[in-house]
């Protein structure tokens, strides 16, 4: 049951009364009308034979009967008997009724004759010629019930339309009264999936429970919209502030490195600052073009660009770079591979893919560079043996300043995958990672082909 939609189980729900409402109510209903049907025939059968009465006259010496005693009027048939010699005198009976039923005064009696059942009512009276004759009403009782049954076959036959007609008014309402919830979630869905905290439920006015939830979300989704908007805004404005006093230190320290009047132990301790603020002015780079990214403000400067190339530059450019910490770089790059993109956010992406790969490896391990076409898509992946990624680590890898293990490498800014990820998914592409802790981590991105 809790693995349906809470519309499936408020169908259910709604068909499940409704039914046993309808069952009690045709039950009540069936069992009044018999009894009531009953009492009709009773009540018909009374006033039927009571009439009879002014159908007979005692004329010339004899009897006269009025045709009227031979017409069959609510079912009910008449026949006067004489009471002493019990001969019947006029009227009809039956097929099948005995003909020699004794007589008993004002008590309707139930007799069964044949496969039927009868009500039987006589009534005595005393003509002129002092003779008493008795009127005797027959009504059929098995004929009335066969009438009931109809109806109760008609009943059962009309029932499972009767469900189907509630379970379809019950799915309609249930449908209605549970679209504003439709459209919370629909909207919350794309937010997910958009990015986009501008959108809004927007029901229109309303004052029930779910009207208030939804005005509620998006009171939340207004003051998450201004923290995020807030938020980076404060990290563009940090990141130009920063980007100055860093760009004036980097000089600094390499006019000091360029000159020689630092002894040994200065010139080692400038090239600490140096290296520090070149890694700090890598990531405010990044965190700016981040920044405009977030804002819309980043525009792609598309152009067809030979991707073979391009791993290959980047092979030869990071292969010194592994070779330092005693790790081979292979290629095995397809040639004549073509595509739109971002030459700059390209080279970019290669750069911190493989930074990643060596700042992660091993000495005396290896890093396999592929770039290669399948049908209509461009495969490239980075892959290396070295120390990989826990899988409890591997979703937030690519969440801005994540870092697995922030104490074995403290160079790193936590944003180049992050980078990495906007790279792809601004051409339209796909990144993935799989890993295994020891045994390395492969990168793949999937972009569409020229």
């Amino acid at each position: 049951m809790k693995k349906l939609s809470l519309k499936a189980r408020l169908v259910l729900l709604h068909t499940g009364v409704m039914i046993l409402v309808v069952c009690v109510v045709l039950a009540l209903l069936f069992s009044i009308s018999s009894h009531e049907i009953l009492s009709n025939v009773e009540s018909a059968l009374e006033e039927r034979t009571a009439d009879a009465f002014h159908d007979i006259d005692y004329e010339d010496g004899r009897l006269k009967f009025d045709s009227d005693l031979m017409d069959l009027e609510d079912g009910v048939y008449l026949s006067v008997y004489d009471k002493d010699s019990q001969e019947l005198l006029y009227g009809r009976i039956p097929y099948g009724f005995v003909y020699d039923l004794p007589f008993k005064e004002g008590d309707v009696r139930t007799i069964a004759a044949g496969e039927k059942e009868y009500y039987v009512l006589d009534m005595e009276i005393l003509m002129q010629n002092d003779q008493t004759v008795v009127v005797r009403g027959i009504v059929s009782i098995s004929d009335a019930e066969q009438d009931f049954r109809f109806t109760l076959h008609i009943a059962l036959i009309l029932f499972p339309l009767l469900i189907f007609l509630t379970a379809v008014c019950g799915y309609l309402m249930s449908r209605r009264a549970l679209y504003p919830v439709s459209k919370i979630t629909k909207t919350v869905q794309r937010i997910q999936k958009e990015k986009d905290l501008s959108k809004r439920i927007q029901l229109g006015e309303g004052s029930d429970e779910i009207y208030t939830l939804a005005q509620t979300f998006d009171d939340l989704l207004e003051a998450v919209d201004t923290g995020m908007k807030r938020e980076k805004q404060f990290t563009s404005d940090v990141a130009h502030e920063l980007r100055t006093p860093t760009s004036v230190v980097l000089m600094q320290c390499e006019e000091l490195l360029q000159g020689n009047h630092l002894d040994e132990e200065g010139r080692r301790e400038v090239e600490v600052i140096h290296r520090k603020i070149s890694s700090m002015s890598d990531m405010i780079s990044q965190l700016l073009l981040l920044s405009r990214a977030d804002q819309g403000r980043e525009k792609l400067d598309l152009e067809r660009l030979n991707f073979s190339e391009l791993g290959e530059m980047a092979v030869e450019e990071f292969s010194g770079i592994a070779g330092e910490k005693d790790i081979a770089v292979e290629a095995k790059i397809q040639p004549g591979i073509y595509g739109k993109a971002d030459q700059t956010l390209m080279i970019r992406l290669w750069s911190n893919l493989l930074q990643n790969a060596i700042r992660y490896g091993k000495p005396g391990g290896h890093i396999w560079v592929s770039v290669e076409k399948e049908e209509n898509q461009i495969r490239m992946s980075v892959k290396d043996d070295g120390i990989g990624i826990a899988p409890k680590d591997l979703p937030h890898i690519w969440d801005r300043f994540y870092q697995v293990d922030p104490s074995r490498n403290s160079e790193s800014s936590g944003l180049g995958l992050s980078m990495a990820k906007w790279i792809v998914e601004a051409h339209h592409g796909q990144i993935s990672a799989i890993s295994e802790p020891g045994k390395g981590t492969t990168f793949t991105c999937i972009f569409p082909a020229d």
